[in-house]
């Protein structure tokens, strides 16, 4: 499905409203002036207030599903606006969908 490339400059959100900061492997390939990131970039989250009962369960990373099939990067796919990001706990467990909030709107790829 088409979508806009995501870059580092990407905001988003884990689904209980923590930030996500994206940290880009490559610097070579750019839109609107910051790195396109990889499915196999790193995505962090810090803060996630996410309590199940009495334990906390912070999302800390997202694994990211459908990226880019026909766009890529040193061989690897590009993540989309329309690519899915799963927030994870620190046992690896899905907890929601990453909520993006602003990405780059020129160049798009599928």
């Amino acid at each position: 499905m088409p979508g806009y490339l995501l870059t580092s400059a990407t905001q988003a959100t884990c689904p209980h409203g923590a930030p996500v900061t994206f940290v880009p492997s490559q610097s070579a390939v750019m839109a609107d002036s910051a790195p396109v990131l990889l499915v196999s970039d790193l995505a962090t989250i810090a803060g996630c207030p996410f309590v199940v009962g009495t334990v906390a369960s912070p999302c800390l990373t997202i694994q990211w599903l459908a990226p880019a099939t026909r766009v890529m990067v040193t061989q690897t796919p590009v993540l989309l606006s329309t690519s899915l990001g799963l927030c994870l706990n620190p046992a690896a467990a899905p907890q929601g969908p990453a909520q993006l909030s602003s990405y780059q709107q020129r160049v798009q790829g599928t």
